[in-house]
């Protein structure tokens, strides 16, 4: 699905990722760790095409990313789904027409998919906060809606960047089961994140491989872990 083969990527002069290779198979669980500033983002990044590589090669859907056109980007981009850090959403809009955004945005018919919609701001459990404004939300809410605004277009693969971050242990483990059964659908997850605990409690659940930017390269992490 997402190939990534002897890749680097340098910015401002200095290489942050070097020989890194990676393969995200069908229905695959990964974690991705690492300190901060070693690259996580910017792999993530890679991984859907909001980045190019500076050497290697990036394939996304059996399509390398250097012959592709921004439009062939951005339709495979609708088959990845992506939780960035920043939970950015439009703050005048409701969380409902939040999360139905890249729904507009593709053009598709939002009367015939309001069903889906509300079923899936049920399952992520904000069926009582969709016409609440962003500001209103909670952190862990924001992270649900999140959540929620990527896998709208039902995406083959989904990308996280540090989901768990800014809220508390219980709705850490309540993204994290969601992302779980996301799996348990068949989709490919990756998730980004510093938060050890995390990966010792997905591992007793989910088939999951670790693994960790250091010294700018990829290696898989340790049992231990």
């Amino acid at each position: 699905m997402i190939e990534l083969d002897n890749v680097a990527y340098s910015y401002g002069g200095g290489e942050l990722l070097s020989e890194i290779s990676l393969k995200l198979a069908p229905g695959s669980f990964h974690f991705l760790t690492g300190p901060s500033g070693a690259g996580k983002t910017t792999l993530l990044k890679l991984c859907y095409g909001a980045l190019m590589p500076t050497a290697g090669d990036v394939r996304l859907f059996d399509a390398d990313v250097r012959g592709m056109e921004r439009d062939d980007i951005a339709m495979v981009r609708r088959r990845v789904g992506v939780v960035h850090q920043d939970c950015q959403f439009l703050d005048h809009l409701s969380v409902s027409d939040n999360i139905a955004l890249p729904l507009m945005v593709s053009g598709q018919d939002l009367l015939r998919e309001d069903a889906n919609l509300k079923e899936l701001i049920g399952w992520v459990g904000l069926k009582s906060r969709s016409d609440a404004l962003p500001p209103e939300l909670s952190g862990g809410e924001r992270q649900r809606a999140a959540l929620a605004r990527a896998i709208i277009m039902s995406p083959d693969v989904i990308l996280a960047d540090e989901p768990t971050g800014n809220v508390d242990w219980e709705m850490s483990q309540r993204l994290l089961r969601l992302l779980i059964e996301l799996n348990r659908m068949g989709k490919t997850i990756m998730i980004a994140t510093h938060d050890l605990a995390l990966i010792r409690a997905a591992k007793a659940h989910v088939q999951a491989r670790v693994l960790r930017i250091s010294n700018r390269r990829l290696q898989l992490a340790g049992a231990d872990l």
